[in-house]
């Protein structure tokens, strides 16, 4: 029987898959820390669910590799509003 810790990767994994969110957005929409998304995600579901441990991975990949572009876009956005 499935524990509640499991339910919850699952549920993140598939949230994550969806709606293509990053960690932080997850993090933020289920009201746990980034530490306990990426945990779940990344080694919890790994074991549990390997399909969409794949396809959570691939997402979390493209926003691995766009996330110093948003971080760019971060930046000029503050010192736009505050110059």
């Amino acid at each position: 029987m499935k524990g509640i810790v499991e339910e919850r990767a699952v549920e993140l994994g598939e949230y994550i898959v969806e709606n293509k969110t990053t960690v932080r957005q997850t993090a933020k929409k289920f009201g746990v820390s980034k530490s306990t998304v990426h945990t779940d995600v990344s080694l919890r579901l790994k074991n549990l669910n390997p399909c969409l441990y794949n396809e959570v991975r691939a997402v979390l990949d493209i926003n691995k590799a766009q996330r110093h572009i948003r971080g760019g876009l971060a930046t000029r956005e503050k010192y736009k509003k505050n110059p």
